[in-house]
């Protein structure tokens, strides 16, 4: 994932910022169920999660899904697929694993959420397929979709089937910079309980607006492939500990990396300390074989 890479991380304040002040009013109102987490990695290829994989696996998502509880599955953003492919891909996949689809870009980039009616059904129409695995689809919008179409934000959030839960993640800094804006979104996506993902990487520290909008937190971490990836984990751990305090529900956390190969060993170092801060009892990647992740 090469959104918001620097050459330079030590150069970066990865300091979380404070808390938006709603925030805070959402997980008390909202929240307050006991907390499911899933984390996991944007991919699940040989060639991007090298290392991982020991020898003589010949299929990566059987194995995988047994390592990880979800994935952040981005070939739906690249593709269109039916519900057979759905299907095949759930075959292959514990009953309690989950998928996290990301809207197809034909929507989000290409027509940029106008009259996006017929496409948005097919797409709908396969990812269906998933069923019960299907957890969340996420629509992530260009850097240059700007605050002058919130009509069209607001259209697709209210043309959306409300059986299948949605985040949407932002990536304009007017959309969060700009008070009179931001109330708007916030306002919509807490009315039709849609998850605001938060960004969490080197070059794009203005998206981490840390204002959750429903008992949900989706967050989107990318490391920088350098030493500072691992006690930004930790920052978070102790973050998302105060949340699950507040009345965090949900809580969705994909590990990326420039150099994928690196991002189950976040991985593995993320989930053994939230089982040990937030009480979550997840597998471990690599357990029993960390030799191959390094752990």
């Amino acid at each position: 994932m090469k959104f918001g890479s620097v050459e330079n991380p030590e150069a970066i304040d990865f300091t979380l910022p404070e808390d938006h002040p709603d925030t805070l009013k959402v997980l008390n109102q909202k929240g307050g169920g006991e907390l499911e987490a899933y984390v996991g990695c944007a991919k699940w290829n040989k060639s991007d999660l090298k290392g991982f994989y020991p020898r003589g696996i010949k299929d990566e998502l059987t194995y995988y899904s047994r390592q990880f509880n979800s994935i952040e599955l981005n070939a739906t953003h690249y593709r269109m697929y039916g519900p057979d492919q759905a299907q095949a891909w759930i075959e292959k996949t514990p009953g309690d694993f989950k998928f996290f689809p990301k809207i197809n870009n034909s929507i989000s980039h290409y027509k940029r959420l106008k009259s996006i009616e017929a496409p948005l059904e097919e797409y709908l129409h396969g990812m269906r397929g998933f069923g019960d695995q299907l957890e969340m689809i996420f629509l992530q919008l260009r850097d240059d979709f700007k605050p002058k179409d919130f009509d069209r934000v607001q259209h697709f959030v209210e043309i959306w089937p409300n059986d299948i839960p949605l985040a949407i993640e932002l990536r304009h800094t007017d959309w969060f910079n700009d008070a009179t804006v931001a109330d708007q979104v916030y306002r919509l996506f807490e009315k039709h309980n849609v998850a605001n993902v938060i960004t969490d990487t080197a070059g794009r520290r203005d998206l981490l607006h840390m204002r959750l909008t429903s008992p949900v937190a989706f967050i989107r971490y990318v490391g920088a492939n350098h030493e500072s990836d691992y006690t930004r984990l930790d920052d978070w751990v102790e973050r998302l500990k105060f949340w699950k305090d507040q009345g965090m529900e949900k809580l969705y956390f994909f590990v990326h990396q420039n150099m994928e190969k690196e991002s189950p060993m976040l991985s593995a170092h993320f989930i053994k300390k939230i089982n040990q801060e937030l009480d979550t009892d997840l597998g471990i990647p690599g357990e029993g074989e960390q030799g191959d992740l390094g752990l």
